[in-house]
């Protein structure tokens, strides 16, 4: 036997760890700028995801969200309900809005590093790639065994590519909604056993 070519034939699988998104310890917040004077936030609270960690080759990690677009909240009842009317979101008809990644780099297990997250965003039935700026936070064990990660993100989309294209034109000029939207995102995950 050619021990050269036996040695050769390492294993080069490395493992994977699977991580269960923490909708109470994550969120996903909006925001865009109401008639071009002030910003307006807001809260998609209801997501549901996995986390696949690989600590030996952190570019092969991934992540997969969903998020029901009925939970909106702006802390104004009647501007989420024209947020899930057909003018915006259309909820009856595009009851999710998903987020599935296709590459991650410059990830490390190193807490405060940042990395990009590249991925396929789904909102009102269009998907568009977009890049999520990312920062590992750290990990650790909670008070009942678990072993749990964060991780915050950050990205600007234009609304309109995604078809969310009502808007009103301000007499003084501008107008009522920007098009441009910025997401933040917390995620706490736990390890799924």
């Amino acid at each position: 036997m050619d021990i050269t070519s036996a040695n050769a034939q390492t294993d080069t699988r490395s493992a994977t760890t699977t991580w269960n998104i923490d909708p109470t310890h994550s969120m996903t917040e909006f925001s865009a700028r109401h008639m071009m004077i002030t910003t307006v936030k807001g809260t998609i609270p209801e997501l549901t995801g996995v986390v696949t960690i690989d600590e030996d080759r952190p570019e092969n990690s991934s992540v997969q969200v969903e998020l029901n677009a009925a939970s909106i909240t702006t802390r104004s009842d009647d501007r989420d309900t024209h947020l899930r009317s057909a003018d915006f979101l259309d909820v009856e008809k595009f009851p999710t809005i998903t987020f599935r990644s296709t590459s991650v780099k410059g990830a490390s297990m190193t807490e405060g590093t940042d990395f990009r997250v590249v991925g396929e965003l789904n909102i009102h039935g269009v998907t568009k790639e977009v890049t999520l700026d990312a920062t590992f936070d750290g990990g650790g064990r909670d008070p009942w065994g678990g072993d749990r990660v964060s991780f915050t993100a950050q990205t600007k989309i234009d609304r309109r590519e995604f078809g969310l294209t009502w808007n009103s034109t301000l007499e003084t000029g501008g107008v009522l909604v920007s098009n441009d939207i910025k997401i933040s995102l917390v995620v706490q995950a736990v390890k799924s056993v």
